[in-house]
């Protein structure tokens, strides 16, 4: 049981602050207005960024094609897939499905599981310094393209408080590894470091679960058919790209190694900045964060299954 908790708590307590924050929104509005929001998203993307060694991101000049191509499809592919079915949802999810779609790619779990896979991790962290630092204006243009005509959001707004809240807490992450006594550090800490992040990401589900609360009390509820409608769109687009990430790896000729790593960093998307987004730009629609968490949770789950089968695998053909 504590071996359980252990490794579910955070998947536990984000139950927990969603089911709080929807089921009683109005007795927690003052703890849930008490939380500096954007605070909190910048300290959660400094304590991401410290351990994360991005020196690697200059390799990717030698050998590009694996990284070009997760990138290709994180901010390329996923999106417009994800603009197709957004057409068969209500707006609000809709917007979210969007939301979800073109935040950068994982900053942690996507390596993890390629290592544990078996494939090249170095992938996943280029990818993610690539999609990071590319946010502030990928994000804000198919935001704009794709939701524009039903939400009113300014993009200039947009980019200059996405680089305030996610690249400039990312660059002093980094800028802080100059020292060597702190990279170490942090090297060594980095399951500490996750877990205080962790931490504070659940402090900005908790406040957008309070906030979607009182705007749903004040609407009208979700035909229960819709939440399916929605998770299944959410299955179809990240095992669609999951897929796209081995199936165009091959075209291009890239190695075992590399396709799983294009397959993860690919498909695989960052909680933190699609709350702060959905919180952020979109409080007017309560169910705008829902769609990322239901895509968190649904990585997670999915892709620990998909490693451990490729980890069977290779453990098989080195076996033989």
């Amino acid at each position: 049981m504590r071996d359980f908790f252990r490794r579910r708590w955070f998947l536990i307590f984000l139950v927990v602050s969603l089911t709080a924050g929807f089921g009683m929104p109005k007795p927690l509005e003052p703890v849930a207005s008490a939380v500096p929001r954007s605070a909190v998203a910048a300290t959660v993307l400094f304590l991401m960024a410290l351990p994360l060694d991005a020196s690697a991101i200059w390799n990717s000049v030698r050998r590009p094609q694996g990284v070009l191509l997760a990138v290709a499809i994180c901010y390329g592919l996923l999106p417009l897939v994800a603009w197709g079915i957004a057409q068969a949802l209500p707006n609000e999810l809709a917007v979210g499905l969007m939301i979800a779609a073109t935040v950068p790619s994982t900053l942690a779990s996507a390596a993890v599981w390629t290592r544990h896979a078996g494939g090249n991790d170095v992938i996943c962290l280029q990818v993610t310094s690539i999609t990071y630092l590319m946010c502030t204006v990928v994000m804000p243009w198919w935001l704009v393209l794709t939701t524009g005509q039903s939400v009113e959001i300014d993009a200039g707004e947009m980019v200059t408080k996405l680089a305030m809240l996610v690249v400039l807490p990312t660059l002093a992450g980094q800028f802080m590894r100059i020292i060597p006594l702190v990279a170490q550090w942090a090297s060594r800490n980095k399951s500490l470091l996750s877990t205080v992040a962790q931490v504070g990401i659940l402090a900005i589900v908790f406040v957008g679960s309070v906030t979607g609360g009182i705007q749903i009390r004040a609407g009208q509820a979700v035909h229960p058919l819709v939440w399916l409608e929605v998770t299944v769109a959410i299955v179809v687009l990240h095992v669609s790209m999951l897929a796209a990430g081995h199936v165009f790896g091959r075209l291009v000729g890239l190695s075992r190694a590399d396709r799983i790593a294009v397959g993860f960093s690919g498909s695989q998307k960052t909680l933190m900045i699609g709350l702060l987004v959905a919180v952020e730009f979109y409080s007017e629609l309560a169910l705008a964060m829902l769609p990322m968490i239901i895509y968190h949770v649904f990585q997670l789950l999915f892709d620990t299954l998909v490693a451990d089968r490729f980890r069977q695998r290779q453990q098989a053909a080195e076996a033989n």
